[in-house]
């Protein structure tokens, strides 16, 4: 049997759609894995035969089947051999989109509609083997981030709702949620992720906290939405992100902690989403805050250990005034140069003031930080005065 490869799925899509290519995963047909040991191929992966090819190292996967065994997506056993088709690999894929091939001739192997429904612009599932691996869901959403003008088709939608009720998202693990909920927040429109999500009923599963945070005011959804969008329009990093999404109406700092906790979230975006819905109310009012008021708002945030995470927390207070239809959050470049007049105090001089009364170093570099605070919000005062003419 002649060995045939096929560049497949993403790499073939995003062609087609005239994007950049960033990977190309190929799939081997007719092939067994002592013939790809014989080329030179260097194999990885435990599941199933993948190999990584000795010039580009660019993954090369054996034409395979699945059979699903237990809840989940860990649950499949899988099948290869030089029998299986083209054909019959493609089907197992998750959407039509990516279930196309294009062959070393260069011609598209499109037997599922694939090229149909990139032209209608229509997210559709390729066979009923979508249901068995819940992180499809997962993953479809995050497609929608990346290209908003798609649609779900109905009969998709309707698959995802039976497999939510049926369990199966409850059996993903956190790690793997996470993964896709992230990637899906640094792509450009990150909202219709959890407009997917809220339509098949998944965010209710995988985060209960945002989905109830949805009706406590009539319009919260919606103005949420438009912050995490923004953030995605400024490029913000994924902590900022990750703040401006939970800061919703009915999070708290507690639903926050407990939600990074069941998705195991990183430290630095869980801290940032915390002090985000602790202070934000505290930052809004900046203009009416005294510089004894500020400083203490520097040490709550460690501003002065670490001004970068102080500066995302700033971020995402502006992402929240633009939902809102404002210009800008003037309360973002206050509340920095306050911060730089206050991180202006060195602290070395402040203490080598003290002599040895050690006990007052801590009171000394607070009062002169404040100092520097007032001084500096009379200047602010002064340039932002109206000037005789």
């Amino acid at each position: 049997m002649t060995m045939r490869i096929y560049v497949v799925g993403g790499a073939v899509r995003d062609e087609l759609l005239g994007l950049p290519v960033q990977d190309r995963d190929h799939v081997v047909v007719g092939a067994t894995p002592q013939a790809m040991l014989a080329a030179g191929f260097r194999p990885v992966g435990k599941d199933f035969p993948v190999f990584l090819h000795p010039q580009t190292q660019e993954e090369y996967a054996l034409a395979r089947t699945e059979r699903k065994t237990a809840p989940g997506y860990h649950g499949f056993v899988f099948h290869t051999s030089p029998e299986v088709t083209l054909e019959d690999d493609l089907i197992r894929r998750d959407l039509t989109i990516n279930a196309m091939a294009r062959a070393e001739d260069g011609s598209i192997v499109d037997p599922y509609g694939g090229r149909r429904d990139l032209a209608a612009r229509v997210f559709r599932h390729v066979s009923d083997a979508f249901a068995e691996d819940p992180v499809r869901i997962l993953r479809l959403a995050r497609f929608a981030a990346r290209f908003p003008e798609f649609g779900v088709a109905g009969e998709t939608l309707a698959l995802m709702k039976t497999m939510v009720e049926e369990g199966e998202v409850d059996a993903l693990v956190a790690e793997r949620v996470w993964q896709e909920l992230a990637r899906g927040l640094l792509e450009a429109h990150p909202s219709r992720m959890f407009a997917v999500l809220r339509d098949c009923g998944a965010l209710a599963r995988i985060m209960p906290e945002l989905d109830a945070a949805w009706p406590v005011e009539a319009d919260s959804g919606v103005h949420l939405m438009r912050a995490i969008d923004a953030a995605a329009a400024h490029g913000y990093a994924l902590a900022v992100r990750f703040a401006v999404l939970m800061h919703a109406p009915g999070i708290d700092g507690a639903s926050i902690d407990a939600l990074c906790k069941r998705l195991k979230v990183p430290n630095d975006c869980r801290d940032l989403a915390l002090m985000t819905a602790r202070e934000h109310a505290h930052a809004a009012r900046a203009f009416d805050l005294g510089a004894e008021a500020l400083v203490a708002l520097f040490e709550r945030c460690d501003g002065f250990r670490k001004p970068e995470r102080f500066a995302g927390m700033l971020l995402a207070g502006a992402c929240d005034a633009r939902a809102r239809g404002q210009a800008g959050w003037p309360q973002g470049p206050f509340l920095e140069g306050a911060l730089a007049a206050a991180r202006g105090v060195n602290a070395g001089e402040v203490a080598a003031r003290c002599g040895a009364d050690k006990a007052q170093i801590p009171v000394a570099v607070h009062r002169a930080r404040v100092a520097a605070v007032a001084q500096w919000i009379g200047g602010a005062a002064n340039a932002r005065a109206p000037h005789a003419p």
